[in-house]
């Protein structure tokens, strides 16, 4: 019976899930990079660690790390010089949520937000996120800059604060919103990709709001808030970022800790 595969550490997800030539005049077969291969990519190529320290990073043997950078390169090769189109989707990978001492990265964003907004157990606080821009609700989920989240207890805002994403969009604000220990999301427009990963984190959504982002927390307290449980995000007529990220949650397998 084969050995099962191990599930490799990723810190983040892509921001760009695929490239197409500039000029293109006939449909070609796209070249798949896995979202771990495009990981060893990064970490020795773009932050110039070694396969040794990369291994070390991903929670995987010198010669598997060593292996799918050799299998990225020549992917990535093979859609240079025959023109054809790059996607960043699947493979076998767990995402970091910077609680633990694997994760290597010196300034791990998920981990100071883990330690910024850690809640003692028993604590009894509702923790709302609202996407934020201006004092108002922004309407598009995968392009948010910040959130501001409000901590709630005995069915009032006790504080507030706004958080940054630190240029992180699509399918890494789940995961921002999961380091924030986040219990309820009020957004505008959000896409198909994203609604899944809020449900798997389990962060209970209320899309299609707009107004003040303060006036929907105290709506929602007072359970008057108006929101489209069937939301969609509609960006400009444009295919939104959203809705590309669901290529991630179609690609991810499911790995155990």
């Amino acid at each position: 019976m084969p050995r099962p595969t191990k599930c490799r550490m990723i810190c983040r997800l892509p921001q760009t899930i695929g490239f197409e030539p500039l000029w293109n005049d006939e449909e070609r077969q796209p070249v798949v990079l896995t979202v771990d291969e495009y990981e060893a990519i990064r970490l020795i190529d773009k932050e110039g660690l070694s396969q040794e320290q990369c291994s070390q990073r991903m929670q995987i043997a010198r010669t598997t790390a060593q292996r799918i950078y050799e299998t990225a390169r020549r992917k990535m090769a093979d859609a240079l010089v025959d023109s054809r189109p790059l996607r960043i989707e699947g493979g076998e990978y767990r995402l970091c949520d910077g609680r633990n001492s694997y994760c290597g990265t010196q300034r791990c964003s998920k981990r100071e937000l883990y330690q910024l907004f850690d809640r003692p157990k028993g604590e009894n606080i509702l923790r709302i996120a609202v996407t934020y821009e201006d004092g108002q609700i922004f309407q598009h989920f995968g392009r948010t800059e910040r959130f501001k989240v409000y901590d709630v207890e005995n069915g009032r805002v006790a504080s507030s604060q706004v958080v940054d994403t630190e240029g992180q969009s699509h399918g890494a604000l789940a995961e921002i919103l999961t380091a924030l220990r986040v219990d309820t999301l009020i957004c505008g427009g959000i896409g198909g990709g994203a609604q899944a990963a809020l449900a798997a984190a389990g962060i209970k959504l209320y899309g299609g709001v707009s107004g003040s982002a303060d006036a929907a927390v105290e709506a929602l307290l007072a359970n008057k808030l108006a929101c489209d449980p069937d939301v969609q995000c509609v960006y400009h007529g444009e295919r939104h970022p959203d809705e590309q990220c669901s290529d991630h949650e179609c690609g991810q397998r499911s790995c155990e800790e």
